[in-house]
């Protein structure tokens, strides 16, 4: 298989631009070389639209509607698959959050269990039921922050903001919990180490790498599916998240072999399906499959976003996504995954818990209600 990726939205580290609040991925596989079976289609096409290079955002909806039949055409004649990845960027800055102060493995106010099984989702919500915009704006500028000192007490000001906010949640267990837990995180700033060492490091927790994850667990999961071989993977050229996307695919091929589970009920992460190869980089003008990833990519945001789009095009759309699949990084979209936990909660065990086990289930309450005692 060969895959083309291309991004759009793209803020970088800015997350709140109203104009781009969503940070999309576009992913175009193919069983042969895009580069060389679409090029002489491409040099027709290019050559009736008096243009170098296919760009949909110059050409607009009129122009690329005269050639999205032809491109519908060879897409189904040579099963292309278009997929999407989304992240949500404001979410991403309160999920990013919740995943560094709640961590059970550095806050004492944090039991195992709440963190490392299903019962994290109804925990996340919570939070970020406390958050407003300015407080996500907040939390996300001190994540960023390399001082040690200054990110503490910027930290502190969001702490600040979210605890006059307890009073929102309903049941008196989630603001016991989530209060201790920010006040221990709120005590103890070296231990949370919410902001980051460097600018590499600040990359790493870009919505840019978490959707780039989603690109390669995606392309992994459906060649494995085909079974197929990924021999190629061209990644539309920037200068700002190449280096940090190329590191964090070296990482992933280092694990391939490895499975990992967060936890009990948790989804488990099987890197044997991850490309073996790396990545490679080439700006759009360059590549042929980059140009028409462009193409569906651009649609597919306008669609989200409501925008006019032609029937031509919306079928160009439909026949490359029919066999493509989709993933989204967001509050709303884990609201969906773990909505059964509200609707139809998690059976009781079917036989009486162990002494042992209720011994360790009493012993993480005893030493959270320490930590959170430790703070008066």
């Amino acid at each position: 298989m060969y895959y083309y990726v291309d991004e759009s939205g793209n803020t970088g580290l800015h997350l709140f631009d109203p104009a781009q609040p969503l940070l999309y991925y576009g992913v175009l596989g193919a069983r042969a070389n895009l580069d060389v079976i679409s090029a002489p289609l491409l040099r027709t096409l290019r050559k009736e639209l008096g243009v170098k290079r296919i760009h949909a955002n110059e050409l607009g909806v009129a122009k690329l509607t005269k050639i999205a039949e032809r491109l519908e055409k060879f897409s189904k004649k040579n099963d292309l698959r278009f997929s999407i990845f989304t992240v949500d960027k404001k979410d991403h800055a309160i999920i990013s959050y919740f995943d560094q102060v709640f961590d059970a493995g550095l806050n004492d106010a944090v039991e195992w269990n709440h963190y490392w099984t299903p019962l994290r989702y109804p925990l996340l919500f919570k939070v970020a039921h406390l958050f407003d915009e300015d407080i996500a704006k907040a939390a996300w500028k001190a994540r960023l922050e390399k001082n040690t000192a200054r990110c503490a007490k910027m930290l502190q000001d969001v702490h600040r903001r979210l605890l006059a906010n307890i009073s929102r949640l309903p049941d008196a267990r989630s603001r016991e919990l989530i209060d201790g837990a920010i006040r221990w995180a709120d005590a103890n700033p070296d231990e949370i180490s919410y902001g980051v060492g460097n600018y590499d490091t600040s990359l790493q927790i870009s919505p840019n790498l978490v959707g780039f994850q989603s690109v390669l667990y995606g392309i992994g999961r459906e060649s494995t599916a085909m079974g197929q071989k990924v021999h190629k993977i061209t990644v539309d050229r920037q200068t700002e998240f190449n280096k940090a996307q190329a590191e964090l695919a070296g990482i992933y091929q280092k694990l391939r072999g490895h499975k990992s589970s967060l936890g009990p009920g948790m989804p488990e992460f099987d890197y044997s399906t991850l490309p073996e190869i790396p990545p490679e980089y080439k700006p759009g003008d360059e590549s042929a499959g980059l140009e028409l990833v462009d193409v569906t990519l651009w649609t597919a945001k306008r669609m989200r976003e409501g925008k006019p789009v032609s029937d031509e095009l919306r079928s160009l759309f439909f026949q490359q996504t029919r066999r493509g699949h989709t993933d989204e990084v967001s509050l709303a979209s884990l609201d969906r995954r773990w909505r059964f936990l509200a609707d139809h909660p998690l059976p009781g065990p079917e036989n009486p818990i162990s002494p042992e086990l209720q011994a360790a289930v009493d012993e993480m309450e005893r030493k959270r209600r320490a930590a959170v005692a430790s703070l008066r």
